[in-house]
């Protein structure tokens, strides 16, 4: 069958793209060989934030006092069904990506597909059955699965990763998470607030490494005050899982030391799934575990693009929808703009939650920039406040030449949701003094980015 757009893989950056591209007219097929949704929608983001709001809320019960409420005496939760519940999201979710590849009029083929010469693909099916297909244009968009280290190999039982840890049959009582990039410390906080004893860690000096020093260092104060026990400066040499837990070799400044427990989550990072899928049968060119593309994500062969995790580009689900909008777009023939890597959000969904964009203030000095810093508390906001929940900061970063805002740091409840303000609002080269004249609601979270900003430029009210 001929199309004129094929994409391979339907995950964040798959499906959208099918999608805009049947708006543009294209005759589309979508080809996946697991679950509608990929990896995000059935492994990752959705699912791991249904969990998190499982933990939120039994975090809340165990809390009610502080709201003047009764206590809730000995409050419990079934394991198996706060995994059902996350299950479920994510069963939810697929289903709602199967709407809407009818409602696109998008053919859905599922199977493993292989790319091959003269723009097509090859896909066997659960049967063994193969097929062929062919598309004037074929993006790749296959995502990426867990990083396995020589030294951690993963058994899917002792040593697991983030797919098997949103659902395990049981409890642990005890876990080991190596590394604290977004996965690790999301399925920290998770398993901490339900009742694992928890251990992060982190080969680099601080934790969320790619965050600002200041968030960094309070986000590891606040998940210590949790029970949270954090070891930064320190990697995993070995695990031994020839007992009934796990025993892991941990190197530190101090020394090597043996940490025990009945789980270790492996959290060090993604690998590109490029193995397998014909890129060298077509002469499509790779670059230290990824494809590579130009802006437009075209790669080295006419007709055959790629998007996503499959590229040298950050690792986000919204990055990956961005470039298969913009990648068929530009094949339409639409005079578009290339995608701004600098002003893309970054979000951990722990409690509290961390949100960035832009630069930190380490890397705008070291860029030569002189600054204007301001930061606002979340204890000096009063809705924030009445929430109960003051534990973070709003920090802004501006050129203090020109007015640009260079990067906006947030810790606390909910910025994950506001950090879209400061994303717009760079994108539109918005200056300091614009969002201080800007009148935000009160009251609402919102307002301490308001005020942040007032400090920057010395016009702060409220601290």
């Amino acid at each position: 069958m001929n199309y004129d757009i094929i994409v391979v893989g339907s995950g964040p950056g798959g499906y959208v793209t099918a999608i805009r591209a049947s708006q543009l007219g294209f005759k589309t097929a979508i080809v996946e060989k697991e679950n509608l949704g990929g990896i995000c929608l059935n492994w990752g983001c959705i699912p791991t934030k249904a969990l998190l709001k499982s933990a939120h809320v039994f975090h809340y019960l165990n809390h009610a006092e502080d709201y003047g409420l009764n206590k809730v005496e000995n409050p419990g939760f079934d394991f198996s069904k706060v995994i059902q519940r996350s299950r479920g999201v994510a069963s939810k979710m697929s289903g709602g990506i199967q709407f809407l590849m009818k409602k696109n009029k998008i053919d859905v083929i599922m199977g493993s597909a292989k790319v091959k010469p003269g723009k097509k693909i090859e896909v066997k099916d659960a049967e063994g059955k193969t097929s062929e297909y062919a598309a004037q244009h074929i993006i790749i968009a296959t995502g990426a699965r867990s990083r396995e280290l020589p030294n951690l190999p993963q058994d899917g039982k002792k040593v697991i990763g983030y797919r098997q840890a949103l659902a395990l049959p049981e409890q642990p009582k005890s876990m080991i998470v190596v590394g604290s990039g977004a996965i690790g410390i999301e399925f920290a906080d998770f398993y901490n607030t339900m009742g694992t004893k928890v251990t992060v860690v982190e080969f680099m000096p601080n934790i969320v490494p790619v965050e600002d020093e200041e968030i960094s260092k309070h986000l590891e104060k606040s998940l210590k005050k949790s029970g949270i026990e954090i070891m930064t400066n320190a990697s995993v040499e070995s695990v031994d899982t020839s007992g009934n837990g796990v025993k892991a070799t941990v190197k530190t400044s101090g020394g090597e030391i043996t940490l025990e427990a009945d789980i270790l989550l492996s959290a060090v990072g993604i690998s590109a799934n490029i193995e397998n899928i014909g890129l060298e049968d077509v002469g499509i060119q790779t670059d230290k575990g990824k494809v590579l593309v130009n802006d437009w994500y075209e790669t080295s062969v006419p007709g055959y693009y790629a998007i996503g995790d499959i590229i040298p580009t950050q690792a986000l689900a919204h990055v990956a929808s961005a470039e298969g909008i913009t990648c068929v777009e530009k094949i339409k023939g639409i005079h578009i703009e290339k995608i701004d890597y600098g002003n893309i959000p970054g979000c951990t969904y722990c409690h509290p939650e961390v949100a960035s964009v832009g630069l930190t203030e380490k890397q705008a000095k070291d860029q030569g920039f002189e600054i204007k810093v301001g930061k606002f508390p979340l204890s000096a906001s009063g809705k924030a406040t009445a929430n109960g929940n003051t534990d973070g900061f709003i920090k802004v970063i501006f050129d203090a030449k020109y007015g640009e805002w260079l990067g906006c740091h947030m810790i606390g409840e909910g910025v994950t949701d506001l950090i879209a303000e400061a994303v717009v609002a760079r994108k539109l080269e918005t200056t300091g003094h614009e969002i201080i004249k800007s009148i935000h609601p009160h009251p609402t979270v919102s307002e301490a980015i308001m005020e942040a900003v007032a400090a920057a430029y010395g016009e702060v009210i409220h601290i």
